[in-house]
């Protein structure tokens, strides 16, 4: 597969380095504002239909809740995933055959408590023995992100941590918290912003007091063979897969389906159900 125009015209080492070395890095301004209210609109719409229904969102903790939805439900779908910083990422990190296994987000909302630190998945031993990064999440702000919004916080250079001797593989014991802390980084994102990461570099959400919601935007990307696309169950109906672009549809991992069939959540993810601190 050829590098697609737009994305060859953009020189992505830079940023690749940061993402082999840290486990994330981040581009200001890649959308616009407007992008960014109607993106927030879309993710507030569908946590109001979402909670109201069994299995429709997943506890990550008190008073946060991660949803998953289907990408017609989010109507910059298409703008994101041709985005040529993204789909340069993707091909530089992952290889011109990846995979968009996941859209989603991520609501925390006043109350919510800092969480345990954690990776999203065990490390598959591709990441650990031979230190290469197999899938990718594209985190955007609904909000512009401020101290009392329970800003996400990662330890820079955590992604090759073994972990197999952890919880689930993905949750480190207490004692060793520390050593996460002292290298923790929290991040404050304005609306337009995203930025991509390795979901092992280890990270948690942070004790949110602002009355204000801090929905962010998740698009969850594989390598071929990585294997989340087992995790997830994304469908489109057909009059919405025949007006994609093609460069997204030969990237999309999904269903064409007559109707339909929200959202319930295949994976909870135990250790993130009670709050710490």
């Amino acid at each position: 597969m050829t590098v697609h125009t737009a994305a060859a015209a953009i020189d992505v080492s830079a940023d690749i380095a940061t993402l082999t070395a840290d486990g994330i890095v981040g581009r200001k301004g890649a959308f616009s504002r407007d992008f960014a209210e109607a993106m927030r609109e879309d993710m507030m719409t569908a946590f109001w239909k979402a909670i109201q229904r069994p299995g429709g969102a997943v506890g990550r903790g008190p008073r946060r809740w991660y949803v998953e939805i289907h990408p017609q439900e989010f109507s910059g779908f298409v703008e994101l995933t041709t985005h040529p910083w993204v789909v340069a990422m993707c091909e530089a990190a992952l290889g011109p055959d990846y995979k968009i296994v996941e859209i989603g987000f991520d609501t925390p909302f006043q109350g919510a408590k800092n969480q345990p630190w954690h990776r999203d998945f065990p490390s598959p031993q591709d990441t650990y023995r031979d230190r290469r990064i197999t899938s990718l999440a594209f985190n955007l702000t609904g909000v512009d992100v401020t101290e009392d919004m329970g800003p996400f916080e990662v330890a820079p250079g955590t992604q090759y941590v073994d972990g197999r001797d952890w919880k689930h593989e993905m949750f480190p014991p207490e004692e060793i918290w520390g050593q996460f802390s002292a290298k923790g980084v929290k991040k404050y994102p304005k609306m337009g912003d995203i930025s991509c990461r390795s979901a092992l570099t280890i990270h948690r959400g942070t004790a949110h007091p602002s009355p204000i919601a801090r929905p962010v935007m998740v698009l969850g990307v594989d390598a071929p063979g990585a294997g989340h696309d087992k995790l997830h169950d994304l469908m489109v109906t057909q009059d919405y897969y025949d007006v994609l672009p093609a460069r997204v549809r030969e990237h999309l991992v999904c269903r064409v389906v007559e109707e339909l069939v929200p959202v319930t959540q295949k994976h909870d993810i135990e250790g993130l159900v009670m709050g710490v601190e």
